[in-house]
């Protein structure tokens, strides 16, 4: 009996190992906020800020933060981009076009935005399943920041409290793109 329930949890535990374990984010492709495929190898060498993003949040207004940071840092290699997640108490409830519309006209955005994903549950996209596993654990809120560096590995985490333009994260983008 107990030989057999070994045999059942061994096979259980290969089972639940991951076919594919990423080293970097540069190994995912995601679909862009136009619907086209975008691999973040595209980004190698650069330093990348990942956010999670929504338009009906009470840290929306941070998106004009994001894009300043993003046209600050971008000729020395930051690139910021954005995920729309609706996780959060239905706060990014548009489609794909309705999302580009209101991030363009309302805050002139144009660091590179995705399509919407999930950033948590049992639908969480692959790339938010790595970030989360090494950079701190499961994305509470909008606008959780994850800072890779331009081997696409993870940095450091901000939580939504950190604004973009804080001079932590200001330190943290500068220290990035030193390296």
């Amino acid at each position: 009996m107990l030989k057999r329930l070994g045999s059942i949890l061994q096979f259980g535990a290969i089972l639940m190992t991951p076919l594919f374990a990423a080293n970097s984010v540069h190994e995912f492709t995601m679909n862009n906020i136009d619907g086209q495929s975008a691999p973040l190898s595209a980004y190698k060498g650069k330093v990348l800020l990942i956010v999670n993003v929504a338009s009906q949040c009470g840290f929306t207004p941070q998106y004009e933060g994001l894009q300043k940071l993003y046209s600050n840092y971008k000729d020395k290699g930051l690139v910021v981009i954005g995920f729309p997640a609706n996780n959060f108490m239905g706060q990014e409830p548009g489609s794909d076009a309705e999302i580009k519309q209101f991030c363009s006209r309302k805050y002139n955005v144009n660091f590179p935005m995705y399509s919407k994903i999930s950033v948590k549950g049992g639908d969480k996209a692959p790339l938010y399943q790595y970030l989360t596993e090494v950079g701190g654990g499961e994305v509470k809120w909008n606008f959780t920041k994850f800072l890779v560096n331009g081997e696409g590995r993870f940095l450091q985490r901000f939580e939504p409290r950190v604004a973009p333009e804080s001079p932590e994260m200001i330190a943290a983008v500068e220290a990035a793109l030193k390296k």
